[in-house]
């Protein structure tokens, strides 16, 4: 089945699997908390210390995914951008935030010299104001 069409109104990915599971662990702490206030011994105690380090560990899984998509996300667009503008704006591909190179992922190559252009000359930070400016948008169904 080929994949939707991606646009600025729909580019954001949702996981409602991750989100359910992350819901689960949130009620479990509930009701573990609740037990252990009720009947406080060795084992509701543990119960809540578990339900926590659930939490922990998928909030922590979920940081450090997006930590890495994002550096993967830098180096492509600067490998991007060597490659598509022109020699004299080499130099200032240093100057781009994180975020500016993370909105601008989604232009395709032949749009990509005159946004970059533009998000310098005008130092636009703002993510959604850039990704607002792609045309022709180039979907990204593998990240997180």
């Amino acid at each position: 089945m080929p994949e939707p069409t991606q646009s600025y109104a729909n580019h954001a990915q949702n996981r409602p699997v991750y989100w359910a599971v992350y819901a689960i662990f949130v009620a479990d702490l509930v009701w573990t908390t609740y037990r252990a206030i009720q009947a406080p011994n060795a084992g509701t105690i543990l119960g809540v210390l578990t339900s926590i380090a659930l939490i922990t560990l998928a909030l922590y899984a979920r940081i450090f995914a997006l930590t890495v998509q994002d550096r993967v996300i830098r180096l492509e667009m600067r490998l991007r951008l060597r490659e598509l503008l022109p020699a004299t704006l080499h130099a200032r591909i240093g100057e781009f935030s994180k975020g500016q190179l993370v909105a601008m992922r989604f232009a395709s190559d032949a749009e990509l010299p005159a946004i970059a252009e533009t998000v310098l000359r005008d130092k636009i930070q703002d993510r959604n104001a850039i990704k607002k400016m792609i045309k022709d948008w180039q979907p990204d169904f593998l990240r997180v």
